[in-house]
């Protein structure tokens, strides 16, 4: 998730995206967010340029304010929508696949074998 508070930070976000996708891969949602809305007198970039930036990238756009409660909930569901996505995606690739090894050990501890534990 990257936010802009200002110009500069927006002017990055190309070469962000492309260091997280590098690293990444498609194993990542990437969203943009316009952060501090509420600010209306210090706005340094349009809602046209947030989003014109998310559609040349691909990605999703969002704008919010924290202080005022403004789009948090919708952002975390856009979030959630596209985990559901990728977990059905990833769920067959044998990479990510873990082991758990479910017997029980061998090796017991000194309370154990003396009949000790929590007391109740």
């Amino acid at each position: 998730m990257t936010t802009f508070a200002d110009r500069q930070s927006f002017l990055n976000t190309s070469k962000w995206i492309e260091e997280v996708r590098t690293e990444r891969e498609s194993d990542v949602i990437v969203v943009l967010v316009g952060n501090k809305t509420d600010l209306v007198d210090k706005r340094q970039v349009s809602i046209e340029e947030g989003d014109g930036k998310a559609r040349e990238s691909g990605i999703m756009f969002i704008e919010t304010s924290a202080k005022v409660g403004f789009n948090i909930k919708p952002l975390f569901r856009k979030i959630a929508a596209a985990l559901r996505g990728m977990e059905t995606q990833s769920s067959t690739k044998q990479e990510d696949m873990v082991d758990v090894n479910l017997k029980p050990s061998t090796n017991t501890s000194q309370t154990e074998q003396q009949g000790g534990g929590c007391a109740g």
